[in-house]
């Protein structure tokens, strides 16, 4: 067998196959194989701190929740059941996310509800909660903070 030569003297010739054609294929799995294991683990690097973040905004928001009295009437997840079985006395917050996804001013609409509580004659969750209105909650939940959790709860229709 031929010496190869040129840059692919590391690469040694398949039998069978034309000596230049297999060498540079085998040229090239090779070193396309190193460069998308690097472009993987670089990827999965970078995107390594969007996650932690996104752990530690789900905890700081669920902690709010809980601590503004939003969790005694609320879900994140649909299918939970309310006081004595009923369905859940407010809407669960992955519907909510789904219902106003790509809804010009949904965040600023959402907001407003939250502090000013919502008319129960013009409810669109009757039949799916067991509650008739939302009350004002501008005793336990500033509008900033309010604001943060209704962006939190509207990006929850873009995660699995």
């Amino acid at each position: 067998m031929a010496k190869a030569r040129g840059p692919l003297t590391h690469v040694k010739a398949v039998p069978g196959c034309l000596p230049r054609l297999c060498r540079w294929d085998i040229y090239l799995r090779r070193n396309l194989m190193q460069r998308s294991t690097w472009t993987f683990a670089g990827l999965l690097l970078a995107a390594t701190p969007a996650l932690a973040a996104t752990g530690a905004d789900d905890a700081a928001m669920r902690q709010l929740a809980l601590a503004s009295g939003c969790m005694t009437c609320h879900h994140i997840e649909p299918g939970a059941k309310g006081p004595d079985g009923l369905p859940p006395i407010g809407p669960p917050w992955r519907d909510v996310a789904v219902k106003y996804k790509d809804v010009p001013g949904a965040a600023d609409r959402l907001t407003h509800t939250v502090m000013t509580g919502s008319n129960p004659y013009a409810s669109h969750w009757k039949g799916k909660v067991s509650g008739l209105a939302m009350p004002p909650n501008e005793v336990a939940i500033k509008e900033a903070d309010a604001r943060k959790l209704v962006n939190w709860i509207l990006r929850l229709a873009d995660r699995p």
